[in-house]
């Protein structure tokens, strides 16, 4: 595919990925909470893998014109925001890099990551409208090697972003108990927000 093509779109995925969300959220609080943000990136990375295969499978546009998926999806995908956001907010957490951490923590902030950034019915949306736009018909390559192609250079530019905004956000919050704990609550505020407009955009909008 066009070089062209792939920096546009790499300059477009910035933006978006520069845009606060629930991936943002998410991120400040695992870092707050762990040791490290490598789990929680990952898992937000293997979820948008998985949309990247569905979008590339051709699956992505028959689900985005079905609206019983759709509602099904943002009804699981804010319920699942309200429920770690509320967690988070319940039982803030500041950067402990002493401290031992529970077993199996890493893994469980990894598929919490890949719930948020898999569940996102947004995310799917985005991509289905986005990923196909920058693709060449006529190319050497197939659509899907495209899409593919695409998805995982969204997926490089979010694995450096967010280990760079969590391990800022753990640096600069060390030894700061206080406001670890404030801004993690912020976080979880702001996830239990995202989740509850997912809920009433799709159901009452």
């Amino acid at each position: 595919m066009a070089t062209a093509s792939l920096l546009t779109f790499w300059t477009v995925a910035l933006l978006m990925i520069l845009l606060p969300g629930a991936d943002w959220a998410f991120t400040i609080s695992a870092g707050l909470r762990g040791r490290s943000v490598l789990p929680a990136v990952g898992g937000l990375v293997a979820g948008y893998a998985v949309v990247t295969a569905i979008v590339a499978a051709g699956v992505g546009a028959l689900a985005a014109e079905s609206d019983a998926f759709l509602t099904g999806l943002s009804v699981v995908g804010g319920l699942y925001l309200i429920w770690h956001g509320a967690t988070t907010f319940a039982h803030p957490s500041a950067p402990d890099p002493q401290g031992p951490e529970p077993e199996g923590t890493d893994w469980r902030t990894f598929l919490r990551g890949m719930g948020v950034s898999g569940l996102n019915p947004k995310g799917l949306l985005i991509f289905v409208a986005l990923l196909p736009q920058f693709t060449d018909p006529g190319g050497s390559w197939p659509i899907a090697g495209q899409i593919g192609a695409l998805g995982l250079t969204f997926m490089a530019t979010c694995a450096v972003f967010y280990l760079c905004l969590g391990t800022v956000a753990r640096t600069a919050l060390q030894g700061r108990a206080p406001a670890a704990r404030l801004i993690s609550r912020v976080s979880g505020a702001a996830m239990i927000g995202i989740g509850a407009w997912l809920l009433a955009d799709r159901l009452l909008g």
